[in-house]
Formats: structure tokens, C-alpha cells, sequence
């Protein structure tokens, strides 16, 4: 795989390439991240399919502050992104999380949906407001943004998980990434599966992601809820940190 990543606006109806495929044909070593190439990312990104849960919490928590620092796209965010969308099905992603019975895939997935997050349209929107040209064709963030399409059809099959956990943090990621233009067709039915986050979650800031979601698709909403407005890094994140200790 060449390390350039698609060219902006280019629709992308392909499907994800094998994350074999990711992890041994992308110049890693040519990539940027927060703290400099990314030559240190193939191991990383081994430790996902290890057997023991701590590590794969672990890799996810690396790859956190490696690709995703400050909540900025790097040019390696997105071939690690198609690599952890491309292990979703993998048997590793049924592990069980340290100290929860919840399949790591949950984490894989919220882990995606943190990413998305940064390159929303809320998030380019206020910066480009601040450093226009930020979305030109051929930037990082707009070729990141590229992907869409291709991470969603990953994300998709578990949108109606039998786990509670995977099917929220899958129709999160969904959500989200619904944004692409190409996916629009698809915003009606996950108008159904953001309307059951919004009657069952807990979970703040998902909630938020289904309520933003629905008022930008002309759907109607319940009376606003009271939503701490957020500082520029709060979103829907999980480095996955707190999956390494017991809950108190």
C-alpha cells in the first residue's frame, strides 16, 4: 500500500483492504505522528491481536497518544484506523476487557469513534474559522475524512450487536461518520439507532453525538437536555486508560 493517502472528494466505495494488507504494505516509516515517524506503529499494532486483554488495552492506549495527541489527525492516523476497523472481526476483538465483561471490540470501537470525532464536521468546522485552508483538498484531515465511507461499512455489522457496549460505541462511530455525503442514504435508520441512545444510554457525550446527529438531519428531537458545553477536547474519547484498573 503506498503511503498517500486518497485524494480529497474522491468517493471511496471500496471495501476496507485486509489489515494484513495495512499493516505490511504501508510505509510506516514515512508517516507522521505526534512524536515523529511511525516506525514504532507495526509493533503497536501486533499487540491489538495478542491474547491478553492489558496488552491490547494497552496497544490502544499507545496508539492514543502516537496518532491522535492533542486530538489531531497525523498521516498515520488513517492507516491505523483501517487496521483497527479491519480487526473488528477478528477473534482478539471477543476478548474480554480487564476487570468488565465487555469484548474489547467495544474499545476497538470506541477508539474509532474518538478518531472520527476529531475530524467531524463540528471539530474542522471551528478550526477552519481559525486556520482556513485546513480542509483544502489533499491535507491530512481532508483526506482522512476521505475514508468515511470505508470505515462505516466496517463499523456497520454491529450496529445491532447482541452486546450492549459494541452496538453503542458502533452506532456512535456511525454516527459520525454518517456525515460523508456519500452516506447519507443510510441517516434514516441510524435515526432509529440514535433515537434508542437517547432513550437507554447513560452516556453523556454519546448522547450528544445522537442528539447533534438527528437536529443536522432535520429529524425532531426531545426538549435539549442540559449538555456541558465542551472544551475544544471533549467528545465521545476512550484511550481505553481506565480498562486497566479495577472500578471502584
Amino acid at each position: 500500500m503506498n503511503h498517500s493517502l486518497p485524494s480529497a472528494g474522491a468517493p471511496h466505495e471500496s471495501d476496507l483492504p485486509p489489515y494484513q494488507v495495512v499493516l505490511a504494505e504501508t510505509d510506516w516509516d514515512s508517516l507522521q505522528t505526534a512524536f515523529g515517524s511511525g516506525e514504532d506503529l507495526p509493533g503497536v499494532l501486533a499487540r491489538l491481536l495478542e491474547p491478553d486483554p492489558k496488552v491490547q488495552v494497552s496497544a490502544l492506549s499507545e496508539l492514543g497518544e502516537l496518532v491522535g495527541h492533542q486530538n489531531t489527525i497525523y498521516e498515520a492516523t488513517a492507516p491505523v484506523a483501517m487496521y483497527v476497523a479491519g480487526i473488528l472481526t477478528h477473534p482478539a476483538a471477543m476478548t474480554l476487557r480487564p476487570y468488565r465483561d465487555v469484548p474489547i471490540r467495544a474499545t476497538l470501537l470506541d477508539w474509532l469513534v474518538s478518531a472520527a470525532y476529531d475530524a467531524s464536521d463540528e471539530i474542522v468546522g471551528r478550526t477552519e474559522r481559525y486556520f482556513p485552508g485546513f480542509l483544502t483538498p489533499g491535507t491530512v484531515v481532508a483526506a482522512f475524512r476521505d475514508l468515511r465511507p470505508m470505515l462505516y461499512r466496517a463499523v456497520a455489522p454491529f450496529l445491532r450487536d447482541s452486546h450492549e457496549d459494541v452496538r453503542e460505541a458502533a452506532v456512535v462511530a456511525a454516527l459520525i461518520l454518517a456525515e460523508h455525503p456519500a452516506l447519507a442514504g443510510h441517516r434514516d435508520q441510524l435515526a432509529v439507532h440514535a433515537r434508542a441512545i437517547l432513550d437507554t444510554s447513560g452516556d453523556d457525550p454519546n448522547r450528544r453525538v445522537a442528539r447533534k446527529a438527528l437536529e443536522a438531519w432535520g429529524h425532531d428531537v426531545p426538549d435539549p437536555e442540559p449538555f456541558r458545553e465542551e472544551p475544544w477536547d471533549w467528545g465521545p474519547h476512550s484511550d481505553g486508560r481506565g480498562d486497566l484498573e479495577p472500578p471502584f
